[in-house]
């Protein structure tokens, strides 16, 4: 792969390798120093795989053009991999790339049922689900619309709905997303580059050229004779690392749950209620992400408060009203509603937090092996769903005892462990923001907090900060 792409016009291949590292398998190591914000690496435009290269191809692309609606991004770049890995001759360069990818993935959609029902209650659970459903749709679609039509082109041995699963995830987990200048956007697989892991000690590092279509990796930190070089895939949780990436990150500081809100047309004063999410920048089904850092938003609450107005409260309400407490009774009732559903959500989740610890302590769940990804997703998601019904609880406490009356939604003083509601009280001298009634209180609870409060005591200060 590596001459193809010199011979190509692509920089830089002669001071890296690929190379196996310890942690993170196959990456890219440095055999040289580059500082920080340095160009490491260019591949030129012609040789990326691109919808617009997928189209321009003589054999494929006839057939592409010939089918209506046109495919989309991810089912053209899926079918262009596959077309390309089962020519005999020809394309000897991409086939040297697709050589070189790997031969089996460890994304959510390749679990086995056992498997996946370890994270049984996570969005990650659901959404699997719901992916393996609609791969299958989405796979029994291009048979009728293209691989049936052009069996020439597509022999359907070498088109199996397990081919296209894994052409699918090549696309998920190697593919990089640009927004150009026009406001159109472009998704590209560059080899080479797409051997770089991730890490989330390195700033962004990977910039799309419009002018020349080429794709420039930097060196996101000074790298060593030696080191591997990363780029950054941002700030994402487990779940979504592990559905699009295949790897999760131990206490990984990004972990959120995801809650849909939702409002039928059908349910009273729709129409008002629409306006005023619409205006308080919402709309009448959302989808919002509880952080370990943030979690339970103002947004939930917003949204929340608009969906139980009655009648009189429309009449009067203004939208700049929804940011804070409307009245006491619409107050307890969101708040219930959200502690109600918390508990719900976490009493589906199918191992709890406290067996999932001792669980992977005891390495029940062999260490790197899908079961064990799968625990972290479900441990991610249960920590942050614990902090949003504690805060729920916190606030619900604090508007039944009309501290709320004004608009102060400053929770009561209570104890993090057991639950203590008098004082005197002990700030945690990390985070500052959970309290203890004793010293003992503290040690006690020490294990579920420490990975949150390493979080909160390392979180930028301003919100605006955060990406």
């Amino acid at each position: 792969m590596e001459g193809w792409l010199e011979e190509s016009g692509a920089v830089g291949l002669n001071d890296l390798e690929l190379a196996n590292f310890q942690f993170t398998g196959r990456g890219v190591r440095s055999l040289q120093y580059y500082k920080e914000g340095e160009r490491v690496l260019i591949i030129p435009c012609g040789i990326l795989w691109t919808v617009e290269h997928a189209y321009a191809d003589p054999l494929l692309g006839p057939a592409l053009r010939s089918t209506q609606p046109p495919l989309t991004v991810e089912d053209t770049l899926a079918t262009y991999i596959l077309f390309v890995r089962s020519r005999k001759s020809g394309y000897n360069g991409l086939r040297s790339h697709v050589t070189a990818l790997p031969r089996s993935y460890s994304s959510s959609i390749f679990f086995t049922e056992n498997e996946l029902e370890v994270c049984a209650g996570t969005s990650l659970y659901i959404i699997t689900k719901q992916l393996k459903r609609q791969i299958e749709e989405d796979y029994a679609g291009l048979v009728a619309r293209i691989f049936g039509q052009y069996q020439d082109l597509f022999p359907l041995d070498k088109f199996t709905i397990e081919d296209y699963k894994w052409a699918l995830f090549t696309v998920w987990s190697r593919g990089m997303d640009f927004v150009l200048p026009n406001g159109n956007s472009i998704r590209l697989l560059a080899p080479f580059a797409d051997m770089l892991n991730h890490s989330s000690e390195v700033n962004q590092c990977h910039v799309y050229d419009a002018s020349s279509g080429s794709l420039s990796v930097l060196a996101g930190k000074d790298y060593n004779v030696g080191d591997q070089v990363f780029i950054n895939y941002g700030p994402l949780p487990n779940n979504r690392l592990l559905r699009l990436y295949g790897f999760v990150l131990s206490s990984n500081p990004n972990d959120s749950y995801d809650i849909v809100l939702s409002t039928h047309p059908t349910a009273p004063f729709w129409e008002q209620k629409q306006k005023l999410w619409m205006s308080a920048g919402l709309d009448s089904t959302c989808t919002i992400s509880l952080t370990l850092i943030d979690p339970l938003p103002k947004k939930v609450l917003r949204y929340l408060r608009i969906q139980r107005l009655d009648e009189l409260d429309l009449s009067v309400i203004q939208v700049d009203a929804t940011d804070g407490i409307i009245n006491e009774s619409n107050e307890v009732e969101v708040l219930q509603f959200l502690v109600d559903s918390f508990y719900g959500l976490l009493e589906n989740f199918g191992t709890q937090l406290e067996m999932l610890e001792e669980q992977l302590a005891a390495s029940v769940h062999p260490p790197g092996g899908n079961a064990w990804a799968a625990a972290h997703v479900s441990l991610g998601e249960q920590r942050v769903l614990r902090l949003a019904r504690k805060r729920a609880e916190d606030l619900l406490a604090a508007a039944e005892s009309g501290r709320g009356r004004n608009g102060d939604l400053s929770p009561l003083a209570r104890c993090a462990n057991c639950d203590k509601v008098s004082g005197p009280f002990m700030l945690c001298g990390r985070c500052k923001a959970v309290t203890y009634c004793t010293r003992t209180c503290q040690v006690a609870h020490y294990k579920e907090h420490n990975v949150v409060c390493r979080v909160i005591s390392t979180a930028p200060k301003n919100g605006s900060d955060m990406k």
